[in-house]
């Protein structure tokens, strides 16, 4: 260790509510900027938004925007403004295991990170000041961070981190060659062999929305190593050291699904009600299919009112469980909205899916909203409040778009307000003293069906998810570069004799 190492005892962010393991902030909004992605060109912003998220309802989506909380290059855009090149678009609006900064070596300007499992890399969806680089930049106060790596929000481990763009280009350029040796741990379901094995199946994303990934020939090259380093027979659990020599999206987790011996929580690939039984050993099937059918809500909440189906209505076929309003809605409108059909599922893929793919992503959302309490089939608070009023949100013109840096930010920085400015560093012991004073603002009750709600988004709240379904047994343990060998402690999970509590 060089004179520039300098070794950080664990550290947590300054205090914010924690409730039954489980980091929670108040409700807040935040200017979302992007530009247009390709496959954005030419549509609705409607259709975009209803098809690139699933959170909310439909009529949600299409109430946000006659809001005018979503702007293009500066002009309030409505459901049907259509997106062109070069467009900028605006859109105002864990557990509690603590980033651990295990290095920071000061000489050479790179952190090495412990990022708990939960929490995403970057900014995404619901995820903004719960992400690793918004708590770096304003709870640990680096204001300049380089992420060259990203682990899947579920993953827990090490990260290597520049504070400067040179050192950055050098390790992306080290990952992107394959020079950087990668290790994990993972616990895995049933008695993995004791022998070496190695997957070379390539993979392929076909669904955004749910980040899928599968095992197909026109998928990216892809290898991994595996090694079983013990077997507990009372959970029926192997650990294991994993070696990815590509870096594909979920290629762990995938690569051990098709061997048969899927992560023992992955609440993806590893979830009987979405793969079968076999849990997908071998992989699925690639024959094409066009088939779709429009999504349908439990029993219990099908309606004439539904909020996620804008011009539908409840049939008796079970096999179209929604039709048409009626004829003459038919004949003025000029097209359903992909979501509406179902034919949503599949867009963002480079193939056409098989008919077992396409289950595959139904039955992963009906879980994902069941999970949810079908919070967006409930979505219905809104039509009772006004338009949404974000709030307490520095703001200034966007810049004329020759003078954006590349890379840069698309809005000239403003000002924070005092309350949330950079603050030192606190000691757990100062967090935790801290905790004992804060309180969480109460949800806001919606009087006619007793539905708990954001008083902020008109969100309908679900109850909180044990911590434990917020990460899986999938660990970055140790990172090779021409920096050094970097490592983080063995997970609890991966010791032996570890009792793994399944209620």
């Amino acid at each position: 260790m060089s004179d520039g190492d300098v070794p950080d005892e664990p550290r947590s962010p300054p205090a914010s509510q924690s409730d039954a393991g489980l980091k929670k902030l108040s409700p807040y909004w935040y200017p979302y900027t992007t530009m247009a992605k390709e496959r954005w060109l030419g549509r609705e912003i409607l259709e975009i938004v209803s098809t690139e998220f699933r959170d909310r309802s439909m009529e949600y989506y299409r109430y946000a925007l006659e809001s005018g909380v979503t702007t293009i290059n500066g002009k309030v855009a409505k459901p049907d403004t259509v997106v062109k090149n070069g467009d900028r678009i605006e859109n105002p609006p864990v557990t509690s295991t603590p980033v651990k900064i295990v290095l920071h070596n000061k000489e050479r300007q790179f952190l090495v990170v412990d990022k708990p499992g939960s929490i995403p890399v970057h900014a995404s969806g619901r995820y903004y000041r719960h992400s690793l680089v918004e708590i770096l930049r304003n709870e640990f106060g680096f204001p300049k961070i380089y992420t060259i790596n990203r682990l899947d929000r579920l993953t827990s481990g090490l990260m290597i981190v520049p504070l400067n763009a040179d050192l950055a280009r050098s390790l992306s350029g080290e990952f992107v060659n394959g020079l950087i040796r990668k290790e994990y741990i993972a616990r895995c379901k049933g008695e993995f062999p004791a022998e070496e094995m190695v997957c070379e199946e390539p993979l392929l994303t076909v669904d955004r929305q749910m980040g899928l990934n599968i095992v197909h020939p026109e998928g990216k090259p892809a290898k991994t190593i595996f090694n079983r380093l013990h077997y507990d027979s009372v959970t029926n659990t192997s650990v294991l050291h994993c070696r990815p020599m590509t870096g594909r999206s979920h290629q762990i987790r995938v690569h051990l699904q098709y061997l048969g011996y899927p992560i023992a929580n992955d609440p993806v690939y590893s979830e009987e009600r979405i793969w079968g039984t076999n849990f997908g050993k071998g992989g699925v099937d690639v024959i094409p299919c066009d088939h779709r059918a429009a999504p349908a809500p439990p029993a219990h909440l099908l309606s004439d009112n539904s909020p996620e189906a804008l011009n539908l209505k409840p049939s008796h076929d079970t096999n179209s469980p929604l039709l048409l309003t009626s004829e003459e809605e038919n004949d003025t409108r000029a097209k359903l909205l992909p979501r509406e059909t179902g034919h949503d599922i599949g867009m963002g893929s480079p193939v056409l899916l098989s008919s077992e793919a396409v289950e595959i992503i139904t039955r992963l959302r009906n879980m994902k909203d069941e999970d949810e309490d079908w919070s967006r089939w409930r979505d219905v608070v809104f039509r009772a409040k006004g338009s949404l009023a974000p709030k307490d949100i520095p703001r200034a013109p966007l810049p004329p778009q020759n003078k954006r840096k590349k890379g840069g930010p698309s809005l000239p920085q403003t000002p924070m307000p005092e309350d949330i400015s950079l603050a030192p560093q606190l000691t757990q012991a100062e967090a935790l003293a801290r905790l004992s004073q804060m309180e969480a603002p109460s949800p806001a009750v919606d009087a006619a069906t007793g539905t708990l709600y954001c008083s902020e988004c008109y969100l309908p709240l679900h109850p909180d998810p044990k911590p434990e379904k917020l990460y899986i047994f999938l660990h970055a343990l140790r990172y090779t570069t021409s920096l050094g060998c970097f490592e983080t402690d063995i997970p609890e999970w991966a010791a032996e004799g570890w009792k793994w509590d399944q209620a």
